[in-house]
């Protein structure tokens, strides 16, 4: 059960609390995520308000299953929350699709538009290897200086599940090799992305989101 869920801007605010907006488009895995928070004892939110996201001094955008459930952000008005907040330099972190959907689009739903925060489209694995991608599999940093991954080794494994990837940019921090290299995680000013689920992901995953707690 979610714990907290909320309709307005001011229940995003707790004086002297940072509180992180985990955004409800209908497709994230928002249950798994908020428990990994609440174990963490960050104070977070689910909720599909813009004005809430607006308020949050911290951006979640969980996801699972296929890209045109992305489209709900757009005739929510979520889209612009989380843009003017990106513009304005609040920490925005991108999970699973949340993280595809920071790209310019997916051949899983073409007509779809993400926030194009890097060029590039997502495409599926190759048909020499199993789709989708399910399971523990080792990351490959690339950037030790990488702040959302912080303290978690070069090997480590985490999990995953999804059948189209990101390709490799200027801004993966980490990488995974499946069929191909491909993004598992990446990073540009207070713009983070993981194509792995950290809630998913024992010790390593709970890192990375205190890591996230902490920029």
């Amino acid at each position: 059960m979610l714990a907290r869920q909320t309709n307005g801007a001011a229940a995003a605010k707790h004086e002297g609390t940072v509180v992180i907006a985990i955004v409800d488009y209908k497709a994230g895995n928002l249950a798994s995520v908020k428990k990994a928070f609440d174990h963490l004892s960050a104070e977070t939110v689910v909720t599909a308000d813009p004005a809430a996201v607006q308020a949050a001094e911290k951006i979640i955008l969980p996801g699972v299953g296929h890209f045109a459930a992305t489209k709900v952000l757009d005739d929510a008005g979520l889209r612009e929350a989380i843009i003017e907040q990106i513009e304005r330099g609040v920490p925005f972190l991108g999970i699973c699709v949340g993280m595809q959907w920071m790209l310019a689009s997916s051949e899983e739903a073409p007509d779809v538009h993400g926030l194009a925060l890097w060029p590039g489209e997502c495409s599926r694995f190759p048909s020499g290897v199993k789709s989708p991608h399910v399971g523990w599999n080792s990351l490959h940093i690339r950037n030790g200086a990488s702040r959302l991954l912080r303290g978690i080794p070069d090997g480590t494994f985490v999990y995953f599940t999804h059948s189209y990837r990101v390709p490799l940019l200027s801004s993966t921090v980490a990488e995974c090799e499946y069929g191909g290299g491909f993004s598992a995680a990446v990073e540009q000013e207070n713009m983070f992305g993981a194509q792995f689920h950290p809630e998913k992901s024992g010790s390593a995953g709970l890192r990375m989101l205190e890591n996230f707690c902490q920029i």
